[in-house]
């Protein structure tokens, strides 16, 4: 199986060895399921931003006292590549 060797400071490692401790789990386990997590974490962003995207004008026009005006309507959408 692929593997990764990981260099941390000993203050990086402390906290989390510490982390893992808290999550009952081995150093490895903990930062296996964490970078999994994450990277679930950024393709949900990516699709939950990307299907807003495609529906925000029908949410505008279902809820017109909620929509933002035109001045805000272009800060409001969130850059899925930056999640």
């Amino acid at each position: 199986m692929p593997a990764l060797s990981i260099e941390y400071t000993e203050l990086e490692l402390a906290a989390i060895r510490e982390a893992a401790a808290a999550d009952g789990k081995s150093v490895k386990a903990y930062v296996h399921d964490l970078s999994v997590r994450e990277q679930k974490r950024r393709t949900f962003v990516s699709h939950a931003v990307a299907f807003w995207n495609a529906h925000v004008e029908e949410f505008d026009a279902a809820f017109p006292e909620d929509a933002p005006d035109a001045e805000h309507r272009d800060g409001a959408r969130p850059d899925p590549a930056a999640a």
